[in-house]
Protein backbone atom coordinates (compact mmCIF):
# COMPACT_ATOMS: atom_id res chain seq x y z
CA UNK A 1 0.00 0.00 0.00
CA UNK A 2 1.45 3.03 -1.48
CA UNK A 3 1.53 6.27 0.69
CA UNK A 4 0.20 9.60 -0.46
CA UNK A 5 1.30 12.95 0.68
CA UNK A 6 -1.42 15.56 -0.30
CA UNK A 7 -0.74 19.20 -0.59
CA UNK A 8 -3.05 21.32 1.33
CA UNK A 9 -4.20 24.48 0.07
CA UNK A 10 -5.75 27.17 2.08
CA UNK A 11 -7.71 29.76 0.68
CA UNK A 12 -7.75 33.50 2.21
CA UNK A 13 -11.43 32.98 3.63
CA UNK A 14 -10.01 29.67 5.39
CA UNK A 15 -6.66 31.54 6.78
CA UNK A 16 -8.99 34.72 8.28
CA UNK A 17 -11.86 32.29 9.50
CA UNK A 18 -8.98 30.03 11.59
CA UNK A 19 -7.19 33.42 12.59
CA UNK A 20 -10.71 35.28 13.67
CA UNK A 21 -11.41 31.78 15.33
CA UNK A 22 -7.86 31.17 17.03
CA UNK A 23 -6.82 34.66 17.39
CA UNK A 24 -3.50 36.15 16.89
CA UNK A 25 -0.86 38.35 19.18
CA UNK A 26 2.06 40.34 17.89
CA UNK A 27 4.04 41.67 20.67
CA UNK A 28 6.79 44.09 19.78
CA UNK A 29 9.26 46.37 21.68
CA UNK A 30 11.73 48.48 20.10
CA UNK A 31 14.69 50.53 22.26
CA UNK A 32 16.90 53.35 20.35
CA UNK A 33 19.19 54.75 22.45
CA UNK A 34 22.39 56.61 21.49
CA UNK A 35 25.40 56.70 24.19
CA UNK A 36 23.62 55.15 27.02
CA UNK A 37 20.72 58.27 26.34
CA UNK A 38 17.00 56.50 25.41
CA UNK A 39 15.96 58.44 22.01
CA UNK A 40 13.05 56.17 21.32
CA UNK A 41 10.90 53.70 23.08
CA UNK A 42 7.96 52.04 21.49
CA UNK A 43 5.72 49.11 22.61
CA UNK A 44 3.30 47.61 20.10
CA UNK A 45 0.52 45.25 21.35
CA UNK A 46 -1.73 44.16 18.76
CA UNK A 47 -4.53 41.39 19.38
CA UNK A 48 -6.60 40.22 15.94
CA UNK A 49 -9.53 38.03 16.97
CA UNK A 50 -13.09 38.10 16.66
CA UNK A 51 -15.05 39.38 19.50
CA UNK A 52 -16.64 36.06 20.91
CA UNK A 53 -12.77 34.80 21.12
CA UNK A 54 -11.60 37.82 23.07
CA UNK A 55 -14.55 38.11 25.22
CA UNK A 56 -14.22 34.09 26.44
CA UNK A 57 -10.98 34.40 26.93
CA UNK A 58 -10.58 37.43 28.32
CA UNK A 59 -13.96 36.34 30.58
CA UNK A 60 -11.55 33.40 31.46
CA UNK A 61 -8.91 35.40 32.90
CA UNK A 62 -10.82 38.18 34.64
CA UNK A 63 -9.89 41.02 31.87
CA UNK A 64 -14.22 41.89 31.96
CA UNK A 65 -16.18 43.22 34.35
CA UNK A 66 -19.96 41.56 34.71
CA UNK A 67 -22.84 43.79 34.65
CA UNK A 68 -24.58 44.13 37.94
Amino acid sequence: MAVEKAIASSSLVEVVDRILDKGVVVDAWVRVSLVGIEILAIEARVVVASVETYLKYAEAIGLTATAA
